[in-house]
């Protein structure tokens, strides 16, 4: 039975984070962006608006000044908005590409690095179909924003109530104060206007940025199927592990039972541990084990041993020491020299006799 979403209760893992993330598929908020074009906005009020109003001043101070004196044909007014948008790029170059800029970083700092994904812009036509984009039209996500957007009309346009209420009285007096003087009070009213709007924005950032990720969490995690199966794609699938260590070990003691009618001594428990040992003075540094089995597989060493005529020897100590402390076609430590040698040196001895 297929699994639904009700049944995604486990965290999603690193690999699903990282594959979601190459896919850009990440949590975002695009109030980020916004909240960087306020702050932005807010550098150039604060910073730059009074230099503007100087420049602009300055270059309509004639028409206010000596109106009579002033040719308002077609061309003084198409070099008037000339100099008038020449003097507003010069200034203006430069907050607009820190706009540009700190969107960037924005948008950069949420993904938690930059991101190059092609296929997301590669062309998707199953977007082009009615009943799909009617579905996106009424889907939650949409919904959400639409929610979100009248909370920021609600309080940005509340903001802006308040403010103009608060100083309703001081806008009646405007009209008897000089140019400048009014500039300056519109930059002051606009600053402020901005400063209190970013704040809103930026709670609204904040609080839609963890929301976001949280909702993308949510669609992140796994069921605990999901989770197994990529546990075996990591790990490996543990029934087809647990058949290559059988079939490993098949092999292994195939191997290990060929090695016992070569052997030079069988030492044993008697009846629990078995230890195939050879020593070759050409080829080897000291005595190795090259077969060992407990119970059934220590019977089998024997029977074998003696149907191709290998010493068997009891020393119970010597064979429980061996069979634990030395694997398969490993050297005997040093620490047991001295009993190994005397056990092949015995057999050596035995050999001895019976050529005699």
């Amino acid at each position: 039975m297929a699994e639904d979403d009700s049944d995604k209760s486990e965290e999603p893992t690193g690999k699903k984070l990282s594959k979601a993330r190459g896919e850009g598929n990440v949590a975002q908020t695009a109030e980020g962006k916004i909240m960087a074009s306020m702050i932005v906005a807010l550098i150039i009020v604060g910073m730059l608006a009074p230099e503007m109003s100087r420049r602009f001043f300055n270059l309509l101070q004639p028409f206010i000044e000596r109106p009579h004196e002033m040719a308002l044909d077609a061309f003084a007014l198409s070099n008037l908005l000339t100099n008038v948008g020449i003097a507003s790029a010069k200034i203006m170059a430069v907050p607009l590409s820190l706009v540009v800029i700190l969107a960037l970083v924005v948008s950069v700092a949420q993904t938690k690095g930059f991101m190059w994904v092609p296929k997301k812009l590669a062309p998707d036509f199953s977007k082009i179909s009615p009943m799909k984009g009617l579905k996106r039209m009424v889907s939650l996500n949409q919904l959400m924003e639409l929610f979100k957007a009248l909370v920021k009309i609600g309080l940005i346009g509340g903001l802006l109530f308040w403010i103009i209420r608060r100083h309703l009285g001081e806008l009646q007096n405007l009209a008897t104060v000089e140019l400048l003087d009014l500039l300056a009070y519109i930059h002051d009213q606009i600053y402020w206007l901005i400063f209190a709007t970013l704040m809103v924005v930026a709670a609204l950032a904040i609080g839609d940025f963890m929301f976001q990720h949280w909702r993308w969490m949510e669609k992140m995690k796994m069921t605990k199927q999901e989770v197994k199966d990529e546990h075996k794609q990591q790990e490996g699938d543990p029934q087809v592990k647990a058949r290559i260590r059988s079939i490993r070990n098949q092999r292994a003691r195939k191997r290990m039972m060929a090695a016992v009618p070569h052997a030079d001594v069988i030492v044993t428990n008697p009846t629990h541990y078995a230890v195939a040992l050879k020593y070759d003075t050409e080829t080897m540094n000291a005595p190795t084990l090259v077969a060992k089995g407990a119970d059934l597989m220590a019977k089998r060493i024997r029977d074998l041993a003696t149907e191709h005529d290998v010493p068997i020897v009891e020393n119970p100590p010597l064979a429980r020491a061996l069979f634990a402390a030395v694997e398969l076609d490993q050297e005997v430590p040093p620490e047991h020299y001295k009993t190994v040698a005397e056990v092949i040196g015995y057999v050596m001895r035995l050999k001895g006799k019976s050529a005699n």
